[in-house]
């Protein structure tokens, strides 16, 4: 079957109106019907090329000239760190970072900055290794077969604009008498998932040795929660610490016996305790504005209005500040001990620990517990203290199940709801010009103060959106806690999971194809009205639009991944971060504690970098045989990324939260998915360059092949990737000696 020739002249919307010709409304649906195409220009290519590499390079030769000068920005945890967790020394000269950072092996990085720092630079140069590796065959085979099978004469418009070069990568014009040439777009779909597919298997293994080392280090064998377990999901009757024995007992009989502990209702104690933290910020607050120049103190104290909360006690009127906060402060330090000394005598709550001396017991019951649930309870490893939510592990199956829902339903919503806002800021924000062209009163405002406006146009669009994008992980978080969420690391992981989705569906999917259906739809109405409903769905070519639209959008896809550079270059140069220190420590007067929480090294924020770094593998891989050149720039921004990352996570950035490396299943299925939505993308391209459905055919294979990995690295790396061990061998005589002393860090009661 023939390729359909290129379309010709002016787009038309719904209603019949040629776009060139169409004001006010008409206008708007023409601008609706293809809200991006304002951004593709093939000739920017070169111009964005210089400017990212330009400015990349300005920006990491201001970082390399002010760092030897503000340490307390640039490696604050060199003056944080402890001796075990503290960097390798930095010269003073400009380039004396580069060497210790290059000299840093995994090894090291896993003692430094711990597992889940080392896994997140190990998963970027997998990326960067395995784009590299299908650069090879962008670069070698995929141009030359779009080169060949290219319709010449459908390309001659566009020699004039120098873009042919650009055109002629891409299958946008295919050759009828050529399509034997798509036979190698098959093969290269084949060639991409088997080199994912390696590279995925490869890792997985070497995870696997990271995290049984993990289990081996003294870090996690001293600690207490690696051989703890957490019971959730207690029904009255068992609300015990026996209760918690017999339900250990249940699973799986140990020799030795654990020491359990039922949580309590601990009602108004953390309120308490937020609370008094924050009387002793203020009072330290006070006194640090009070006491700022000791010599020449105030002739009048401090003075502050009580909260309505105890107003009835101080009166209206305004108290002396230093006084009240010290005597809230001591009147909270007196309740929250007699609630302390009381807590044992509170209702026993839905969830316990129980900790065994051997890490092996803790880990052979939590195994053996993954499919048994006895008395429809929930056994599983204990997270760190300080990893869990303890709000919510109070809430019920179907209380956590009830807000999943609506947090799931809510998140759908909001991407959603987020396309058309999206959509218009495409359309206006990122060029006013369009704006005017259907606002009569702001068009001659515009083009009088067209430079002014051109400004605005370059600051707001850009601002508007990056705003946007800080605050969505934040509105993630809170509603990732309020669905139920009882550890912090199981947040961040569903975190980063709604982002990459949100990601997918509005930037990449509806980027994509929203001018193709708004396009279909109007040739099957025009249509409609001379054929019959099936012919008219047939003459409307969905197929080569698409082909068409994706093709186009390549070009945009190019640019924005090479301006990506920018985004790590400024990362590196924390500009933000310098002028925030700075104006903080001149014009405002912080208290000791201010000063080192400002000054303290910043954490990583893994669900987002993990999000990005997702999203730029998915639209590589998508349009991978559509513009070649994506995997070239790709496997670029990571080899530059995975330095300037490996500085910051070395000098600058901390885990708040360490999860040893749990966020690694979540990568690998987030990469199998990428794979298959690009195994889909590339079968509709086939189909829209007129290959035939045969060739499509050939290309299911391969998403079956990429789930049978999933399915085995699954069974053969799971276990060990989550259990120190899945069998105990009970040693009564060993385990069960009388007079045996109890570790210092049994201490499970006050720790849990």
């Amino acid at each position: 079957m023939a390729a359909p020739p290129p379309a010709t002249g002016s787009p038309e919307t719904l209603t019949g109106v040629n776009c060139d010709q169409a004001e006010g409304a008409d206008k708007l649906l023409c601008l609706i019907q293809d809200p991006y195409s304002g951004t593709f220009h093939a000739d920017a290519f070169w111009a964005s090329l210089g400017t990212s590499v330009l400015l990349m390079f300005l920006l990491t030769l201001a970082f390399s000239l002010m760092r030897p000068r503000n340490n307390i920005v640039y490696a604050p945890k060199v003056k944080y760190a402890d001796e075990k967790h503290s960097p390798p020394k930095l010269g003073k000269g400009m380039f004396e970072w580069v060497g210790p950072v290059s000299k840093a092996k995994e090894g090291m990085l896993v003692e430094k900055t711990g597992l889940d720092a080392a896994i997140f630079l190990r998963f970027t140069r997998m990326l960067r290794n395995m784009f590299l590796t299908l650069s090879i065959v962008g670069i070698i085979v995929l141009i030359p077969a779009n080169v060949i099978g290219s319709d010449k004469s459908a390309i001659k418009p566009y020699l004039k604009g120098g873009q042919s070069f650009f055109v002629t990568m891409t299958p946008q014009y295919p050759d009828p008498e050529k399509s034997g040439s798509l036979w190698v777009h098959v093969a290269a779909v084949w060639v991409i998932d088997l080199v994912v597919a390696f590279f995925l298997w490869r890792n997985y293994g070497a995870i696997v040795k990271l995290r049984r080392q993990y289990f081996d280090s003294p870090e996690y064998l001293q600690n207490l929660h690696s051989r703890t377990l957490m019971v959730t999901d207690i029904p009255p009757a068992d609300r015990t610490d026996e209760g918690i024995l017999r339900l250990a007992d249940q699973v799986e009989h140990t020799a030795a016996l654990p020491r359990a502990s039922i949580g309590r209702n601990v009602k108004e104690l953390p309120d308490m305790i937020e609370e008094h933290d924050q009387a002793v910020r203020q009072l330290e607050s006070v006194l640090a504005k009070y006491l700022k120049n000791p010599d020449s103190l105030p002739t009048k104290r401090p003075t502050m209005r009580a909260s309505k909360k105890y107003r009835a006690n101080n009166g209206a009127q305004d108290v002396d500040a230093i006084d009240y906060l010290t005597g809230r402060i001591r009147e909270l330090e007196i309740e929250i001990t007699h609630v302390r000394e009381s807590i044992d005598k509170r209702n026993a709550m839905p969830f316990g620990f129980a900790s065994y001396e051997r890490i092996e017991d803790a880990h052979t019951v939590a195994f053996a517990a993954r499919k048994k649930h006895p008395q429809g309870t929930t056994i599983r490893l204990a997270p760190r203290p300080n990893d869990l939510i303890w709000k919510n592990l109070p809430l019920s199956k179907k209380q956590r199940s009830w807000r999943r829902f609506w947090n799931n339903f809510w998140v759908a919503i909001l991407t959603v709801v987020w396309i058309a806002p999206n959509a218009l800021i495409a359309i206006f924000l990122s060029n006013l010009a369009n704006l005017a062209a259907i606002w009569p009163g702001f068009r001659s405002n515009f083009q009088n103060n067209h430079k002014t406006w051109a400004a605005v146009q370059g600051i707001a669009s850009p601002a508007l959106t990056s705003l946007i994008y800080l605050i969505l992980p934040i509105i993630f978080r809170r509603m990732s806690i309020r669905g139920g969420d009882t550890t912090k690391t199981s947040r961040e992981r569903h975190v980063a999971t709604k982002l990459y989705a949100f990601f997918v569906f509005n930037n990449l999917i509806i980027f994509s194809v929203f001018s193709v259906i708004y396009g279909f739809v109007a040739a099957v109405v025009k249509n409609r009205e001379t054929e019959d409903a099936w012919h008219a769905v047939l003459a409307g070519q969905f197929f080569y639009r698409l082909l068409s639209a994706l093709s186009q959008t390549s070009y945009f896809w190019v640019i924005w991944l090479l301006q990506r550079q920018l985004g790590a270059a400024a990362d590196l140069a924390q500009m933000i971060n310098l002028v925030w220190v700075w104006f903080c420590r001149t014009f405002m007067a912080p208290t000791p504690r201010q000063e080192i929480e400002w000054t303290a090294p910043p954490p990583f924020d893994y669900a987002v970098y993990y999000n990005y770094f997702l999203f730029y593998a998915t639209v590589a891989l998508c349009f991978s045989t559509l513009q070649p050149l994506v995997l070239p720039i790709t496997a670029l921004y990571f080899a530059l990324d995975y330095w300037l990352k490996k500085y910051l996570l070395l000098y600058v950035h901390i885990t708040k939260t360490e999860s040893g490396g749990q966020h690694w299943r979540f990568l690998f299925n987030r990469l199998i998915f990428a794979v298959c939505l690009s195994n889909i993308v590339m079968g509709l391209v086939i189909r829209g360059a007129s290959g035939g459905w045969f060739k499509v055919y050939f290309m299911i294979p391969p998403s079956f092949l990429m789930l049978g990995v999933k399915y085995y690295c699954a069974k053969a790396f799971d276990g060990q990737l989550k259990y120190y061990t899945k069998a105990t061998l009970k040693d009564p005589e060993n385990l069960a000696e009388p007079g045996r002393k109890v570790r210092k860090n049994d201490r499970i009661q006050s720790r849990f």
